[in-house]
């Protein structure tokens, strides 16, 4: 006997292939850099660990990484400061925090689609309706304002937007991060802003919502940027007022975040940056192989990424999304189909190119050989 709410989510697409996987499959479906993380980094780990700091710390996060952490956002907001922030146990519990404090049920939260796996069902979790809203690949995957005033009724509550997005890529300008907040003004609606590939872009310049809007979350994580997806640390940044409340369900989900990863996080930070644009130079380089190899296969087409590790191909072979996938990783390479990201994903493939330039070559010869198979049939 299980709770409605068990009942009502799925387990993830992405979890569902990588689990299903054969053994020694090539792995081009999670999200996780095949990276170690800064020897600093590692090394404030093992210190914090060997030298007592393995207890419980304060709710919201040590003092000395929120400070860190709200030093970051001041040129966005030089009003940011420590009580603007909150130490999570990764993205996803601070995604999960942000809707259970937010989200009341029978309320309305408009999320994209194709989005991240997490949206819909933390919306439903906490009681709430996921309205989502479409992401066109002829409009570059980019949000259409007026579908967006089409979809709000009473009960909407809030937006979440990911940029640059996970699955697709697609990276919001200043323009349109500027209409989506008078939009949210104009309907009194909260923004719940996923930025966790804040720091991980080819082209354009990454625009935060932060410091634009007081009805504002901004979701991030150390995963992506410090290699350290296993640690599971991340943050939220909210006003004031916002983040207390936000604090509560975070101590009651979890107590406190893990004391020695943000000692190290902390040792990160005071090592600069340069491990981080090291890994997105590489990533680049992995990007532009991908795309000369993806226009080697027969049936795809493809918005270029402009942001995160990911493409997103729309796959015509004849096959479903999921068919597609399951396909392939029976020839031992692991994807997500694009329809674990909402409905408008199911005719495309995830492909995650946080792996090795080889692992890109060897996969992407698999798929290719796949694709001409089901295209000289």
């Amino acid at each position: 006997m299980v709770a409605e709410r068990a009942r009502r989510v799925e387990i993830s697409g992405i979890r569902r292939m990588f689990e299903s996987a054969p053994p020694n499959s090539i792995n081009l479906g999670l999200g996780e850099p095949d990276f170690d993380p800064p020897p600093e980094v590692i090394a404030a780990l093992c210190q914090a660990v060997r030298t007592g700091g393995n207890h419980y710390g304060p709710s919201a996060g040590l003092s000395a990484l929120r400070d860190q952490i709200a030093a970051r956002y001041t040129d966005r907001d030089p009003r940011t400061v420590r009580e603007n922030v909150i130490v999570t146990a990764s993205g996803s519990e601070g995604l999960m925090t942000t809707a259970l404090t937010l989200y009341d049920p029978g309320d309305e939260v408009l999320v994209p689609n194709p989005g991240f796996v997490l949206y819909g069902p933390h919306a439903r979790l906490a009681g709430a309706v996921p309205v989502p809203y479409p992401l066109l690949e002829k409009r570059q995957y980019q949000p259409d304002l007026n579908a967006l005033e089409r979809l709000v009724t009473p009960k909407t509550r809030a937006i979440v937007v990911n940029s640059p997005s996970n699955p697709t890529g697609s990276l919001l300008p200043e323009s349109t991060v500027e209409r989506i907040v008078e939009f949210a003004d104009r309907h009194h609606l909260a923004i719940v802003s996923d930025e966790v590939y804040e720091e991980i872009v080819y082209e354009g310049r990454f625009s935060s919502f932060w410091g634009k809007y007081d009805r504002t979350v901004v979701v991030n994580s150390f995963s992506k940027t410090f290699a350290v997806t296993g640690w599971r640390l991340g943050f939220l940044v909210a006003a004031k007022p916002l983040a207390i409340e936000l604090n509560k369900i975070h101590y009651h989900i979890m107590a406190c975040p893990p004391t020695p990863a943000q000692t190290a996080i902390l040792a990160g930070f005071e090592a600069g940056n340069a491990a981080t644009r090291a890994m997105v130079r590489e990533f680049k380089a992995r990007r532009s192989l991908l795309l000369r190899l993806l226009r080697t296969i027969p049936g795809v087409t493809l918005v270029p990424p402009a942001g995160a590790f990911y493409a997103f191909p729309k796959v015509d072979w004849g096959l479903t999304a999921t068919e597609a996938a399951t396909a392939i990783l029976a020839r031992g390479v692991i994807t997500t189909p694009g329809d674990a990201f909402g409905s408008l994903g199911a005719s495309h493939l995830r492909l995650s190119f946080a792996a090795s330039r080889e692992k890109l070559r060897l996969g992407l010869g698999i798929i290719r050989a796949f694709a001409e198979e089901r295209v000289d049939r």
